[in-house]
């Protein structure tokens, strides 16, 4: 017999709904501001901005971005069954966007001397995520 439940209470992983519309569109080469103003809850588009920003060094924006899409994706967790703790897997895609976020929000802030910043975004993205801790370093 399968036991399909978490023995040790922790909450279920949270996976956000598929949304494909803005990934096909940044896949396809679309700039991400284009696709967040047209999605502005793609959280995917404002991490792809941030990422741009912080490779040009515009370290400023970048956070600006960053912490747009990771608060357009803290709305969708919630929205989800999200209780403000608990895995949310970097393997399921639709919730990369968020992570992306997360993690250009916590490099963004290290850069401007943010480390109390940094230290809860390193944190909450390694709680979140061990893999995507690991995959976006």
């Amino acid at each position: 017999m399968a036991i399909h439940k978490d023995l040790l209470g922790g909450p279920p992983p949270t996976q956000l709904p598929d949304d494909p519309e803005p990934r096909e569109l940044l896949a396809n080469g679309t700039p991400p501001a284009e696709v967040a103003a047209k999605y502005p809850a793609s959280s995917l588009a404002w991490a792809q901005l941030a990422d741009g920003a912080f490779e040009n060094g515009r370290v400023v924006e970048s956070y600006a971005y960053a912490r747009t899409g990771y608060h357009r994706g803290l709305d969708s967790l919630r929205r989800n069954g999200w209780k403000g703790h608990g895995p949310v897997p970097w393997e399921h895609e639709p919730n990369r966007g968020f992570l992306r976020a997360l993690h250009a929000l916590g490099r963004a802030a290290q850069a401007i001397g943010e480390q109390e910043e940094y230290e809860r975004c390193t944190t909450f993205l390694r709680d979140s995520s061990p893999l995507a801790a690991d995959t976006l370093g």
